[in-house]
């Protein structure tokens, strides 16, 4: 193995050791993405229940995903501005909204493939 290829598998095993921190200290600090974990777990067995198509099914599993990642940025943006400064500050209020916002389109995106998939349950 080439001294590249080493240094590359070493980053990627650091890489993510600090990223499965990421999500162990999230899920133990934060309501929101536990709560979204449960849910998609429910979203993910439903899909993996109901006769949809592969497709159908991977675009479920993916937009749940999605939104656990989008929370997990929406943390990542609140713990940086509290570091910042605890005191209130509308430019923090504008960071901290537009976190909560993109996971709340995560979750709009995710409801609505949901909807879709739905839809060819409906008689007629």
């Amino acid at each position: 193995m080439t001294r590249a290829m080493l240094y590359f598998f070493k980053r990627l095993k650091l890489r993510l050791i600090w990223s499965w921190r990421g999500v162990l200290q999230t899920w133990g600090s934060e309501h929101s993405f536990r709560t979204w974990v449960w849910a998609n777990l429910v979203s993910a067995l439903v899909a993996l229940i109901l006769p949809i198509s592969l497709a159908e099914r991977a675009l479920i599993l993916a937009l749940g995903v999605l939104v656990l990642a989008f929370e997990l940025i929406n943390t990542a943006i609140e713990h940086a501005v509290d570091y910042i400064s605890k005191d209130q500050h509308p430019l923090a209020a504008k960071a901290k909204d537009a976190g909560s916002a993109g996971v709340f389109v995560a979750s709009l995106a995710a409801g609505l493939a949901w909807v879709v998939v739905l839809m060819q349950f409906l008689p007629g």
